[in-house]
């Protein structure tokens, strides 16, 4: 991911390999990464059984928060395409119990099809 993207408040896709270490401690025995993306410090990750969503805190970003999700809390999600002038996609994600959706942008390269269908083949179980 680029550091412009970033500013700019686009997230891009991280290879699962190299984080797959890093949260091994968060993970239950029968769960795997599936997915991963990047915002500056922050990430959210899908799982084979939840999204988890890492908030890095402070100046150095050692405090971190995870969220944690099960895919059966989320109620319905939509995703908005990059236009010609538009140069970002949007995921949106409604949690029980909440009434705004979480918001994601990503750049034009990653391919918000592939996101969206990762995340409906967990949550239409």
């Amino acid at each position: 991911m680029g550091f412009l993207d970033g500013l700019m408040g686009n997230a891009s896709e991280v290879n699962v390999a190299d984080i797959q270490k890093d949260f091994a401690k968060v993970l239950a025995p029968s769960e795997r990464i599936e997915r991963a993306y990047k915002l500056i410090r922050d990430m959210f990750i899908f799982t084979n059984k939840r999204l988890i969503l890492v908030d890095k805190q402070g100046v150095t970003g050692k405090k971190v928060e995870n969220h944690s999700i099960p895919y059966k809390s989320i109620t319905h999600f939509s995703i908005e395409t990059a236009g010609n002038f538009d140069l970002d996609a949007e995921l949106k994600i409604w949690i029980s119990g909440n009434a705004l959706p979480l918001q994601k942008q990503f750049n034009k390269n990653l391919n918000i099809y592939e996101l969206q269908s990762v995340l409906a083949e967990y949550v239409l179980k």
